[in-house]
């Protein structure tokens, strides 16, 4: 039996032991065992595809699949068998990449094979390259010719060990182009790298897009170059970065790089840096371009830095982001959810409190699988401090406030019972709009995402260790403010 096969055959068995109830409504998790960056996103043969790192045979990382999961409209998915494993003898890992549609019909994925060695002597070592395979959806085999970029085509200093991660497109002239990361080994930082090819499968370095500074981390993981409102958007994946100010959470996490590239000159001036989330749980996001045009991203609802942190019992581990549409405003990346969610609202409630103030909950206002809004005026308002409670009851909550005075927002889940010590505070710059806070929060069973100010601002993070029966959701105010809920239930048959 093939490691494909087994993949395959393994996941269809052990994933029918996990309940509907166990997983998530709306959120991709892995069928069974262990998920991690979404690859190969892409809309193919009328469906939505999302591809993702995975390792079915435990709830820990292991040798990297490609699993994967389709959808009509990004919200229902279902499981299709695994599509890559590690089955070469240059890889044993299939690494993080991307896909597109060439005009025979097939769908084209360029992955990472990543090949750990363990030599004569028992040292061991690394190496990476560039791979190909082409499918229909469903099965893909292998280029011949694999893999199609190594170390003979990188710069000069680069690292053969830390090259990885190639998203890859069509230019306008029918040429198609890729970035990677890479590593510059002399000074350690992380790089992106520009390489172009006439076929998709001869390839040639160009450039090196941009680099590190060992200040936005020291390696870079998981690149995205894209066009988008006028702007070209570079986002990458940050290991290991010490948050350059308050408006960055450090650690490993995704910034978005908003500037201008001048392909006849081949310059790249970047006009602006943001933290793409600002949650615990979010990192290696990836973008599409829908059918309609939208710019969609998926992302990781995890951290490298929790990701040991294994539910007790756990058949599977770790979850996507629901996808999020993009949109570059006043010089930043806005995002919000993809509009289909509101195909599965259920049960509107809308709250209107033109001077709410103490603390207070609302009935039909509840739940673990839900879309809620509130906008808060705080205009002529004394308040000094806003919050809501979710996932709550008397023993569990987690909790979001903004403080008027310092104009930030904490996110606090010391108390949604989680008994690891990781990221579990986090407080950051929150501007009013018109005197106003828009919070959005997404909820679903074991996840919350948190939309700011029509998605000036994201936050992603987990909640596995809330019990499910924590439904509560409370609303805080320590002078008159005026108070506006809108709260769907989401509900997938």
């Amino acid at each position: 039996m093939n490691l494909l096969e087994k993949a395959r055959k393994y996941e269809a068995l052990h994933g029918a032991e996990v309940a509907a109830e166990e997983r998530p409504l709306f959120h991709i998790s892995a069928q069974v065992g262990w998920l991690n960056d979404p690859n190969g996103f892409s809309f193919y043969k009328g469906k939505y595809h999302q591809f993702f790192q995975y390792h079915p045979y435990s709830n820990h990382w292991g040798p990297m699949h490609w699993g994967h999961c389709v959808s009509d409209d990004m919200t229902k998915w279902e499981y299709l068998p695994a599509v890559l494993a590690p089955d070469q003898p240059y890889e044993t890992g299939c690494f993080s990449g991307s896909a597109l549609t060439l005009d025979d019909g097939r769908q084209l994925f360029m992955y990472t094979s990543h090949l750990d060695h363990v030599y004569e002597d028992g040292s061991t070592g690394v190496t990476e390259t560039q791979s190909l395979a082409f499918g229909d959806g469903l099965n893909y085999e292998k280029y011949e010719g694999n893999p199609v970029i190594t170390a003979a085509d990188l710069p000069e200093g680069a690292s053969s060990a830390d090259f990885r991660d190639p998203k890859i497109w069509r230019e306008e002239d029918g040429t198609y182009a890729c970035v990677t990361v890479g590593r510059d080994l002399a000074t350690d930082e992380g790089q992106v790298y520009l390489f172009r090819s006439p076929d998709a499968i001869h390839w040639t370095y160009e450039q090196t897009l941009e680099k590190s500074g060992m200040v936005y981390g020291d390696m870079w993981e998981c690149p995205d170059f894209f066009r988008l409102d006028g702007k070209d958007v570079l986002l990458v994946g940050c290991m290991n970065m010490c948050a350059p100010s308050e408006d960055f959470r450090p650690g490993n996490c995704v910034i978005a790089i908003i500037g201008e590239y001048d392909r006849a000159t081949k310059t790249w001036k970047h006009e602006s840096i943001q933290a793409l989330d600002m949650g615990f749980d979010f990192y290696a996001s990836q973008t599409m371009v829908g059918p309609d045009g939208r710019c969609l991203l998926s992302g990781w609802m995890e951290s490298v830095e929790s990701g040991s942190c294994i539910r007790h019992g756990a058949k599977w581990q770790c979850m996507l982001s629901y996808p999020r549409e993009l949109h570059v405003k006043d010089g930043r990346i806005y995002q919000l959810p993809v509009r289909e969610i509101e195909k599965y609202y259920q049960n509107p409630v809308t709250v209107d409190e033109p001077a709410f103030c103490g603390t207070q909950s609302y009935a039909g206002v509840s739940g673990r699988v839900l879309d809620l809004t509130a906008e808060v005026s705080f205009e002529d308002s004394a308040c000094k401090t806003f919050a809501m409670k979710f996932a709550a009851d008397s023993r569990f909550e987690t909790v979001v406030s903004y403080d008027t005075a310092a104009g930030k927002l904490t996110v606090n889940r010391m108390k949604a019972g989680g008994h690891h010590d990781i990221a579990n505070l986090r407080t950051f710059p929150v501007k009013l709009h018109d005197g106003k806070l828009k919070l959005r929060l997404l909820l679903d069973r074991f996840s919350g995402e948190l939309f700011l100010n029509d998605g000036e601002y994201a936050f992603s993070l987990t909640l596995y260790e809330t019990p499910q029966d924590a439904q509560d959701i409370v609303f805080m105010a320590d002078a008159p403010v005026a108070l506006h809920i809108e709260k769907h239930d989401i509900v997938i048959d």
